[in-house]
């Protein structure tokens, strides 16, 4: 069910639009290993009728089933749009589709709501990474490792 609007309705009072949307009435089915929405889209919103335009105001919120990509370990992440504000002009390159006098605000919500996902979610800021494995038995534990040559120690070697 796509989210939308009458523009008859809209001229004598605002409209408010409260209320959830699936993952498939978004349409979003994501390629990705990382990022995960399962969760609905919920929307607490305002439309306004201008003269040449639509204005939508208000909330939107999803919890984004996440991978850290540092750690690897699984987590929610909260997306919320607040305030989220969105202008939908009736004419030029962006403007909203009408049919029978109806406007459809899902693409737009999809669209924004795709641009705010995390492209590198972390679990926490100071994720320290994937843990590493203790010393085995039968091991030196107060060895200290063997020093590498650095890359740079090679290239200052070169004389140009």
């Amino acid at each position: 069910m796509n989210l939308t609007v009458n523009l008859r309705t809209l001229a004598q009072q605002n409209a408010v639009l409260r209320g959830e949307l699936s993952p498939a009435d978004l349409d979003l089915d994501l390629k990705d290993e990382i990022v995960q929405v399962r969760s609905p889209l919920h929307h607490d919103l305002e439309v306004e009728l201008l003269p040449d335009a639509l204005l939508v105001r208000g909330r939107l919120q999803v919890t984004v089933d996440c991978e850290c990509v540092r750690c690897l370990q699984p987590f929610k992440y909260d997306l919320v749009l607040d305030p989220y504000t969105l202008h939908l002009p009736f004419t030029g390159e962006e403007a909203v589709t009408l049919d029978n006098d109806n406007a459809d605000l899902t693409p737009f919500l999809r669209e924004d709501m795709l641009l705010e996902l995390p492209q590198h979610p972390l679990c926490k800021p100071d994720c320290a990474g994937v843990k590493t494995v203790a010393a085995r038995p039968g091991r030196r534990t107060g060895a200290k490792p063997e020093a590498k040559a650095s890359a740079w120690a090679e290239l200052n070697k070169l004389k140009l």
